[in-house]
Order: C-alpha cells, then sequence, then structure tokens
C-alpha cells in the first residue's frame, strides 16, 4: 500500500485534507462486506458534518449502497454510464462541488472494473491523477474505490501513487501526494500505430471529404446513425481544431476492430492544458471542441506534446 508517514486509527476522516481543501483517498477493498462498511462510514461522516454527498458507482453497486446506507440524502450515478469515457467524470463531480457554494462535500467514485480495456484502464489513470489537478484547493473529500481481488496489479499501483490510502485494516495511511497534474508514465507514452488496412485521409482546408469518409465507414461498419453522426461532429470538431489552431493539415486514420470505430487524427499544434476537454466552458466562450468529442465518444485518448498531437476516438459498434 501506500508509503505513508502516519496512521490513525478509524475510518474515513477528515484529517487528510490540505489547508481545508482537497482529500483525495483510496479504498483498496477485497469484498463486499468491507466495501459496504467503508462507504458507509465514509458517507455517514459526510452526513454528520452537513456535507453533500455524491456516489458514482458501476451498474448494480448503487442499488446495493442504497439497500445498505437508507434513504440518507446521497446523489447516484451509474458509473458504467458517467465513467464510460473517464473525461466525463472531473466535470460531472465539479458542477455537483459547484451546486453547493460554501459547503465541503463528499465523492464516491469506481471509474475502474473488472472488463475494462488497456486503453480504458489507462485513461481511468489519467482521470485519477488529474483530480488532484482539477479539485486543488477545493472543499471535497474524495473517496477512490479499486477491488484489490478482480483487478489488474497495474491499476492498484497507479492508484497507490495518485492517494492518499485507506487500507481495509482499519487505519489510514497519509502518504505523499504525487502533486497536482502527475501523470503515470503509460499515460505519455505513443499510442500503438494504426493497423496497416486502415482508411486514411489528409486535410488542409476543406472537411468535406473527412466527413464524408467518417459517415461513409460508419454506415458500412454497422454503427447507429445517432452513434454515427456522433462520430462524425467529434471528427470534424478535431480537425477544425487542426485548421483553426495550426498553420498546416493534419491525417486521419479510421478502422475498426469487430467490436469499435476507431478515428484517429494527428497535427502539428500542442495541447498544453492538461484539463482540456474536461472543464466546461461558458457557452459563448471558444475551446468547446475537445469537449463535445469527450461527450459523445465512448472513449478519447489524447498524446501531445511538442511534436504535435494525437487524438483517437473509439465508439462501440455495439449499444454501450
Amino acid at each position: 500500500m501506500v508509503t505513508g508517514r502516519t496512521a490513525r486509527s478509524a475510518g474515513m476522516p477528515d484529517e487528510a485534507a490540505v489547508d481545508g481543501g482537497l482529500s483525495h483517498l483510496a479504498l483498496f477493498y477485497r469484498d463486499q462486506r468491507d466495501y459496504l462498511a467503508r462507504i458507509g462510514e465514509f458517507a455517514s461522516a459526510g452526513h454528520a458534518g452537513g456535507e453533500p454527498v455524491f456516489i458514482a458507482v458501476p451498474g448494480d453497486k448503487a442499488s446495493l449502497l442504497r439497500d445498505h446506507l437508507g434513504d440518507g440524502p446521497v446523489r447516484y450515478a451509474d458509473m458504467a454510464e458517467l465513467g464510460r469515457n473517464p473525461a466525463r467524470i472531473i466535470p460531472e463531480v465539479r458542477d455537483f462541488i459547484d451546486s453547493h457554494p460554501g459547503r465541503r462535500v463528499r465523492y464516491v467514485g469506481e471509474p475502474a472494473w473488472r472488463g475494462r480495456s488497456a486503453a480504458e484502464m489507462c485513461e481511468v489513470a489519467r482521470h485519477d491523477a488529474l483530480m488532484n489537478l482539477a479539485f486543488a484547493g477545493m472543499a471535497v473529500t474524495v473517496l477512490c474505490l479499486y477491488d484489490v481481488t478482480g483487478l489488474p496489479p497495474s491499476v492498484i499501483r497507479n492508484a497507490e501513487r495518485g492517494h492518499w490510502g485507506v487500507p481495509g485494516n482499519g487505519h489510514l495511511v497519509t502518504g505523499r501526494s504525487p502533486g497536482p497534474g502527475t501523470l503515470p508514465p503509460e499515460c505519455d507514452r505513443p499510442l500503438p500505430d494504426p493497423p496497416a488496412g486502415a482508411e486514411t485521409l489528409s486535410y488542409e482546408t476543406d472537411l468535406r471529404p473527412l466527413r464524408r469518409l467518417v459517415a461513409g465507414y460508419a454506415y458500412r461498419t454497422g454503427l447507429r446513425d445517432d452513434r454515427a453522426g456522433n462520430l462524425v461532429l467529434a471528427a470534424s470538431e478535431i480537425a477544425a481544431n487542426t485548421l483553426r489552431h495550426t498553420n498546416a493539415g493534419g491525417t486521419m486514420h479510421i478502422w475498426h476492430t469487430g467490436e469499435e470505430i476507431l478515428c484517429e487524427i494527428s497535427d502539428q499544434g500542442w495541447i498544453t492544458d492538461p484539463l482540456a476537454g474536461r472543464t466546461r466552458r461558458p457557452p459563448d466562450e471558444r475551446g468547446h471542441g475537445l469537449w463535445v468529442v469527450n461527450q459523445v465518444c465512448d472513449l478519447v485518448e489524447l498524446r501531445t506534446g511538442p511534436a504535435g498531437t494525437t487524438v483517437r476516438m473509439h465508439m462501440s459498434i455495439r449499444e454501450p
């Protein structure tokens, strides 16, 4: 577990908060009994302190927690829907914080579960690390849940590095925060190359051929009409950013695996804001493109730096 400086008895205290701001904890649980007991302690402590509680867990776990916690004032969300694309989670939590001005809030989230792909797990790690940046200084206590019996060891190691740990033995171990914006190394590794059979298109000024290619490919692959429209919208938004922010064109690759369509766009731009696409902007401001892409795609992988930017968009062919 996390190497700690101090250990205290009790379950879910606020002592880990820094100057009354963010407290980012992790619960590494092994069984349902531990899961329910610890979340119950966390929610009860929030209710006792007058702190609103938001719980986002996948599938039937929300019903399980409702039965366990009773009728207390808790907001629930299905993480399998909310966090299918992990980039959607931070803005939802921010909305919850903003809806309770002047009050400390509590959030429970389980963004990693058995069956997630390696690409999804990498984006979960990115999301978890970016929470330290997105909520720095805010009055929020975050508890992230990890099933140590069902998740790959690499996922648990990343979680240990990114939180103050709450081991299952009833003691809080306060570890050294990794610092806002510190990402796990795999989040910056280049994406695998598109397959040799991927369709390719270069663009410089006119985006109509790109839109036609994406629409036709989605139709031939059997993507439902509304989701095909969303993929066209997403590809168009990223390509439009190329024309808006760079002096050169870009390149698109599109292919499918049988399970999903992947559309990748590369250009010479550099996105310097690590929270790009995770911050809800006012309607009259610019910069909504990556936000829209995250809202309509099942997963978005982003790699950016001085050499250029690659955005890989995933859309499941079957109904999510």
